[in-house]
């Protein structure tokens, strides 16, 4: 009788038809890319496919507010037990920090060495030098009391329109730990609302996914045509030390899983190929966060606490990536123009990369440009900060990845019971 049972083509699986649009859009992307001039059809093609992906783009990102508030709530607010979510946050902050203090260290350590073999030509550096262009926000606007400020908004609603994540998940937090003190039957019938809510933006969710291979496609179609198949000398090298570091630290995590246990590391794979790609073709762990919240719930079988708390935490203020690309930049900077980068200098970059983490400013770049006083303390180019800014593109893929991966090993290392998703309950 197994002939008759019916088989799911893999080419139906949404992991499946991301990866495929990905790789299928960056050959595309980069064969236009080899053109001396762009043809008409490369003129009149690249802007549709920029404007499907980014329609996509944008259909992603509409889920996440709508998303992540009920998720909060129910995950807060449903809870037996409010000190046992706070006790959660705590576990994942200590989680976020080790994180952080592993790839500083492996990035500070391991960087150094593979620089010291880079060989520059003159002429090219100084024709990538010419290309340094940024504009320097106001000391104020990169100041510790904006950024506090920008945490208590004046209008809530406002901060969830302009999608500002921060400022709304403290204000969601606030207010679920407050219908946590409120009176059995209001509190149930809010709670209820708010889990159809959820259930229901799974399903728009599943909708946006459904349309993934299509939307990275496009999105990997212009990034490649943008970047060409021809990335040399420095700016290929500054690329292989950031994209490897970053590997091994994904790899790390992996291990990490496999070794400890809580959930098989092929479960905790599969959980993660539908968010890593979106991630990678989006650049964004934000939009990423359906796809997690999705593959934590379905695969992981992991708790409302993870899915509704951890998960849309880490994915507000916690990038563990800058731990890593931070001293990288540095090294890169410094040797475009030579300077020499003393060791207590580059310790002072990790450090910052680590002190600085959960305060990014909403601004565009605001994670670069926030090492703008930095640079000027440590007497590196701030001009330089332009040349990160415009080289970020194909590294931003694999931030990504890591930001996506971290993620989830602190959701599993905070929520997940010993033994693995889906066996029994350890005791």
């Amino acid at each position: 009788m197994n002939d008759l049972t019916p088989h799911r083509s893999p080419l139906r699986s949404t992991g499946v038809q991301v990866t495929l649009g990905l790789v299928a859009g960056l050959a595309l992307g980069m064969l236009l890319s080899r053109e001396t001039s762009p043809s008409a059809f490369t003129t009149a093609f690249m802007p549709v496919l920029d404007t499907i992906g980014t329609a996509w783009i944008n259909a992603v990102r509409m889920t996440v507010i709508p998303l992540v508030v009920p998720l909060l709530i129910v995950g807060v607010a449903g809870g037996e037990d409010l000190r046992a979510t706070g006790t959660v946050g705590a576990k994942a902050f200590g989680w976020m920090l080790l994180l952080l203090v592993a790839c500083a260290a492996l990035s500070t350590i391991v960087s150094p060495l593979w620089f010291d073999t880079l060989t520059l030509d003159a002429e090219a550096t100084a024709r990538l030098r010419a290309t340094a262009k940024i504009d320097v926000p106001t000391a104020d606007a990169l100041s510790i009391r904006t950024f506090i400020l920008s945490l208590i908004p004046l209008n809530p609603v406002k901060a969830a329109a302009d999608g500002t994540l921060l400022p709304v998940v403290l204000f969601t937090l606030l207010y679920a730990f407050a219908l946590g003190q409120v009176g059995d039957g209001p509190r149930v019938a809010q709670l209820a609302f708010w889990r159809g809510m959820a259930d229901t933006m799974l399903v728009v969710v599943r909708w946006m996914l459904a349309l993934g291979g299509l939307g990275i496609f496009a999105l990997a179609a212009v990034l490649g045509q943008k970047l060409g198949a021809n990335v040399l000398g420095a700016i290929g090298f500054y690329f292989m030390v950031n994209i490897v570091l970053h590997l091994i630290a994904v790899v790390a995590i992996y291990v990490f899983i496999a070794v400890n246990g809580r959930v098989p590391v092929r479960q905790f794979l599969r959980a993660l190929v539908p968010a890593s790609v979106v991630g990678m073709g989006t650049r964004s762990s934000l939009a990423s966060l359906p796809a997690m919240v999705k593959g934590a719930t379905d695969v992981l079988a992991l708790p409302p606490t993870a899915t509704g708390f951890v998960l849309p935490l880490c994915a507000s203020v916690f990038k563990l990536t800058s731990a890593i690309y931070w001293p990288v930049g540095a090294l890169f900077i410094a040797k475009l123009y030579g300077i020499d980068l003393s060791t207590a200098n580059l310790l002072l970059v990790s450090a910052s990369s680590i002190v600085l983490n959960f305060s990014t400013p909403g601004i565009p770049s605001g994670g670069m440009l926030l090492q703008v006083p930095l640079y000027a303390s440590i007497g590196l180019p701030v001009e330089g900060i332009g040349i990160l800014i415009a080289l970020d593109t194909l590294p931003d893929m694999f931030k990504t990845l890591l930001n996506v991966t971290s993620d989830m090993m602190v959701a599993v290392m905070t929520t997940a019971q010993g033994g693995g998703a889906e066996r029994a309950p350890v005791g």
